[in-house]
């Protein structure tokens, strides 16, 4: 599975984007496909995840008050929708995929087989 990520951007604090994942090769179908982040110097964080069958969402607790993943079956596309950005939500943002993890290790980036290139978001205050 091939994923490609787009839709970061230099954005004010306060703005809003949406950035968007697609696979080439496949449908996500039964997979789970989420969104990490990883700012300078830090390491890679759990944003959100969705279950692809089913819909079910997973978010990081610091950042579900003003993040909203969805899918969109029929273009094989997922979205991450971000709110009110902050200069500390400034990162490369990565989608990626995964048909084996279980429920508990979907915060674990290392649970997670495909990985797209990465989008870079940042915020200016």
């Amino acid at each position: 599975v091939q994923l490609q990520a787009s839709g970061g951007g230099l954005v004010q604090a306060g703005g809003s984007l949406r950035l968007s994942c697609g696979a080439s090769g496949r449908t996500f179908r039964g997979y789970k496909v989420g969104w990490f982040r990883q700012a300078p110097g830090k390491e890679r964080e759990f944003v959100a995840v969705i279950k692809w069958d089913g819909g079910t969402t997973i978010y990081a607790d610091s950042l579900k008050r003003r993040i909203t993943i969805t899918r969109d079956i029929t273009k094989n596309t997922m979205y991450l929708q971000i709110n009110n950005l902050e200069p500390e939500d400034t990162a490369v943002y990565y989608c990626a995929a995964t048909a084996r993890a279980i429920h508990s290790m979907l915060g674990v980036p290392s649970s997670y087989e495909y990985w797209g290139q990465g989008t870079l978001v940042t915020v200016s205050s």
